[in-house]
């Protein structure tokens, strides 16, 4: 065997690999569903911290809601919950539950963290209350079509 045919088999094997990891990244570790939703199949301790995280969400939307019930006493309460969402929720994510996810799947997930940290400064800016929920609607319908679309199994 040359270097020259070793050379092109490595590049092969290279170029090969990066669109099994390019593929992989798009599509995650999905299945279609029973329900019309897409499965994406996970281990148990990867369901459960992303599900930990959508409760972690939900609370936080929870906080600011609460929080613009009382806007003399509650704003900040309503500012340190958006901003817990934000994309410091995110930055620890493992790489490996990344790549099990579709790529749909991750775009909205950080789209609302990014914009639980811009409702977190909107607060602080004193938007309206009114401003504020628009954004907490903008938030909820994105999740609400997550919900619709995936559902989790886990790895047998």
């Amino acid at each position: 065997m040359t270097a020259r045919s070793v050379g092109v088999a490595a590049i092969v094997l290279w170029v090969l690999s990066a669109v099994v990891f390019g593929w992989m990244f798009v599509k995650g570790w999905t299945t279609p569903g029973t329900d019309g939703r897409t499965e994406i199949v996970l281990a148990p301790v990867e369901r459960d911290l992303i599900l930990g995280e959508m409760r972690d969400l939900l609370k936080a939307v929870h906080g600011v809601v609460t929080g613009l019930s009382d806007p003399a006493q509650g704003m900040k309460e309503a500012e340190r919950a958006a901003r817990a969402a934000g994309m410091s929720m995110a930055a620890d994510v493992d790489p490996a539950i990344m790549t099990k996810l579709p790529l749909p799947f991750k775009q909205m997930g950080m789209s609302v963290h990014k914009d639980m940290d811009a409702l977190a400064d909107a607060i602080v800016q004193k938007e309206t209350p009114a401003q504020i929920l628009a954004r907490v609607s903008s938030i909820t319908a994105r999740c609400t079509t997550c919900h619709e679309m995936y559902r989790f199994s886990v790895l047998h």
